[in-house]
């Protein structure tokens, strides 16, 4: 086990970025088009393609899921993901043509200190192109790809990944970039929200402070009112229907909310995707997703914390520090 959503066979994980630009692209790639849908909780997404993973519409499976920085200039980024699938003959088949479906989403980070005067188009359509060219079981976590201009309101954000499995052997993997408009680490000391979930040190070990002040349970927001949005994919190797993996989506929410303080805001967008490959069968089709969704909002919540512990600081004037940065 890698502690990664790669854990899971059948999905690689590529990123692309641009240092000057301070943004890029994370593309989630799958062998075999899988079933997938969408729970948007945040009250300023930018998405793609959410509509068809409705479990009420046509479509069955996606073949990729894009994960971008760039405000809606970044959701150029699923295009590039879909030139490089269309060159692999994947894709949704109406007769001879192949078109691949490629679901996204992207987050606020305009206002980073990178140069965003790229001219008349924007680089995402390339970068989505390289990220899903690269993708590979083994990726950076904390400021690669569409994690690499992602901040939070007192730390530097990033690009996490966590994974377990249930007591069945059901394996469950997420990746998420943390752009919150909230904290993920609770006042001003290196404790994780996430801390109760925590395995093997994997955020530094730190547990939940002593006790809880009343300024540590105070609002710590950005000033600016669309900097945000944490954007995620949930995913299992277990077989589920449309709703179900739609199910999945609305319980991993739950590990948002657990790592971070406060979440589903008006001003985040916040979206997880997910995934289901279709590998193994659930044991019960009730008592087994409620356990495949409990195991997801914990490995969310783990993800959340490795994408700011794993993340370094932008080299611009008054950028903010990283967690390694502030507490070593």
């Amino acid at each position: 086990m890698r502690n990664l959503i790669t854990d899971i066979p059948g999905i690689r994980v590529g990123h692309a970025d641009d240092a000057r630009l301070a943004s890029g692209s994370t593309a989630v790639v799958f062998d075999k088009a899988v079933v997938a849908s969408v729970d948007v909780r945040g009250g300023g997404p930018g998405t793609r393609e959410t509509a068809l993973l409705d479990p009420a519409q046509t479509v069955e499976g996606i073949d990729a899921i894009v994960l971008s920085g760039g405000s809606a200039f970044g959701l150029d980024a699923a295009s590039g993901v879909q030139a490089y699938m269309r060159e692999q003959g994947r894709g949704f088949r109406i007769r001879d043509a192949v078109v691949p479906i490629i679901p996204g989403a992207i987050l606020f980070d305009l206002l980073n200190g990178g140069d965003k005067n790229w001219g008349r188009f924007p680089p995402y359509r390339d970068l989505g192109y390289q990220a899903a060219a690269s993708a590979t079981a083994d990726f950076a976590l904390g400021s690669a790809g569409a994690g690499l201009g992602a901040t939070t309101a007192t730390l530097k954000g990033g690009v996490g990944s966590a994974s377990a499995q249930t007591r069945g052997g059901i394996t469950v993997g997420a990746i998420v970039v943390v752009n919150a408009v909230g904290t993920v680490t609770v006042g001003d000391g290196p404790h994780f929200w996430a801390a109760p979930f925590e395995q093997n040190g994997e955020f530094g070990g730190h547990g939940l402070p002593a006790h809880f002040s009343e300024s540590d349970l105070a609002i710590r927001a950005k000033g600016g009112a669309q900097e945000n949005t944490t954007l995620a994919v949930i995913a299992t190797d277990a077989i589920l229907t449309k709703a179900q993996c739609n199910r999945l989506a609305v319980m991993a929410h739950d590990g948002f909310a657990r790592a971070i303080y406060p979440v589903h805001t008006p001003l985040d967008g916040d979206v997880i995707f997910s995934a289901a490959t279709g590998d193994k069968p659930l044991a019960d089709p009730h008592y087994g997703l409620a356990e495949l969704g409990m195991v997801a909002g914990n490995v969310m919540a783990r993800a959340i914390a490795r994408g700011i512990y794993e993340a370094t600081a932008l080299p611009f004037p008054g950028a903010l520090p990283s967690w390694k940065d502030r507490h070593g």
